[in-house]
């Protein structure tokens, strides 16, 4: 339980942190506008390229799963920096690839850094106590998961102009290099499960469990035939039962299994899929398409890039700490239902009127910014730390990272598939379906508990509260 005065001056640490997540946002995004540039550069197709993306991806969901309980037992810092190191690694070897196989595999050392900002958010719970504070100080980190306003993109796709795609990785390069020094001087250490014992068995088995539904999603979305398909989920299942037979089993369990069956697991984690499931192919993918399309708004990429992404990243950006702050004070609950239901608006705004005209699919997506990069994002990444048992505190998060990921794969794979039969209002319709979901089993999460000021007041005065 977080309680005490942190020993460590707030802005020293933010700056440590945000130079860890903005080092690992710029692997995420910075690349989008340039795997163009990059298939030409290396004499490969787009298709090749696109799957450098996939491996770093993916790589991010598996690494996730247990990088933030093994911070737990060797220390956060020590694990943050291990990642950084490696991103440097990654990031270096992508800067001098060859060829796209050499991409390809220098993408996915980049991916082992997918837990950075779980593990960000786990040292800052641990050194700021106050949960007003800590939310605002939590939507600032979490608001850069969501993009740098935009700005690196932009960024990435001048650089590639410029100077060819090795200057964006360059770039990133000497940003992760500039976040390993600022976590080795400025970030504290914290190890609350010293003597505890990493269950690599259960590792192993859910690993093989995500990995094979990732990449039966990646098949679904690639027109794979369906034996194929059915073959990697089926094997996933297989890996589940696995996975649960060896948390039965094990006398220090990855995930125990009590714990699964408790509300603030599978009912937040069912939700982060849930909700991603329902907007993120919506905003990246089918809002993006339709823009471009002759049938649609008629616009070139570059255009559509300035007119929807960037204003949605900015403002996101700037609602996060907002949103941050005033979850401790209504309730994190209640904040993410209000951002859930502001993205319902946003994708009906986007059916009834934004299909047709370009400056209500304009305001839509400014309204989905708002309420999912800006709310219903930085909640739900918020809730993985402040409900994660005491006992073992990296353990939600990293599931939470995974859940993430999971729902971004099943949205690729489902609305834009919708979207092929039944045009664009078909696949916006069922993200529609997904996120009302979403705020039904939002419901079911608990209150986080001293994460919460009401809490914390009714703790300190049990007189009053009880009257």
């Amino acid at each position: 339980m977080n309680t005490g005065k942190s020993q460590v001056p707030v802005a020293s640490l933010m700056t440590a942190l945000l130079a860890a997540c903005v080092a690992f946002q710029l692997n995420a995004s910075m690349l989008s506008p340039v795997l163009v540039t990059m298939a030409k550069a290396l004499q490969a197709s787009e298709a090749a390229v696109g799957l450098s993306q996939t491996a770093f991806f993916t790589a991010a969901a598996l690494f996730s799963l247990f990088l933030p309980r093994l911070g737990d037992m060797l220390g956060r810092r020590r694990v943050l920096l291990g990642m950084l190191l490696v991103m440097l690694a990654g990031s270096v070897l992508a800067a001098l690839a060859p060829s796209i196989g050499v991409l390809q595999l220098a993408r996915l050392v980049q991916g082992v850094s997918g837990p950075v900002v779980p593990v960000c958010l786990l040292m800052l719970y641990h050194e700021v106590h106050e949960p007003r504070r800590y939310g605002l100080l939590m939507g600032v980190i979490t608001a850069v998961n969501g993009g740098i306003a935009g700005i690196d993109a932009i960024a990435g796709g001048w650089l590639a102009t410029q100077y060819g795609f090795r200057a964006v990785f360059w770039c990133i390069a000497v940003v992760a290099a500039l976040a390993c020094l600022l976590v080795a001087w400025l970030a504290p250490e914290s190890r609350p499960s010293p003597q505890s014992r990493m269950d690599w068995p259960g590792v192993s088995a859910l690993v093989f469990t995500l990995g094979c539904w990732l990449w039966a999603l990646q098949l679904l979305a690639a027109d794979s035939s369906w034996p194929a398909v059915l073959g990697m989920a089926l094997a996933g299942g297989l890996g589940l039962l696995l996975f649960l037979y060896q948390e039965g089993r094990s006398p220090q369990p990855l995930l125990a299994l009590p714990l699964l069956c408790q509300r603030r697991v599978w009912a937040l984690l069912l939700t982060t899929v849930l909700t991603m499931t329902g907007v993120f192919a919506i905003i990246n993918g089918l809002v993006m398409s339709h823009a471009q399309e002759t049938a649609g708004h008629g616009l070139t990429a570059e255009q559509a890039a300035w007119l929807l992404l960037t204003p949605y990243a900015l403002i996101g950006w700037l609602v996060g700490p907002w949103a941050g702050q005033l979850a401790p004070r209504v309730g994190y609950g209640r904040v993410l239902r209000l951002g859930l239901a502001g993205s319902m608006l946003a994708i009906v705004l986007m059916l009834l009127y934004g299909l047709s005209s370009l400056w209500w699919m304009v305001a839509a997506t400014l309204l989905a910014g708002v309420a999912y990069a800006g709310t219903a994002n930085i909640i739900l990444n918020g809730l993985g730390v402040v409900l994660s048992p005491a006992d073992a505190p990296g353990l939600l998060p990293g599931l939470n990272a995974g859940a993430f990921n999971l729902g971004a794969g099943l949205s690729f794979a489902l609305l834009p598939a919708m979207a092929y039969y039944t045009g664009p209002a078909g696949g916006m319709l069922l993200g529609l379906v997904m996120v009302l979901l979403a705020w039904l089993v939002s419901l079911l999460i608990p209150r986080p508990g001293r994460a919460e000021l009401a809490v914390v007041a009714a703790t300190a005065h049990p007189t009053v509260a009880s009257s």
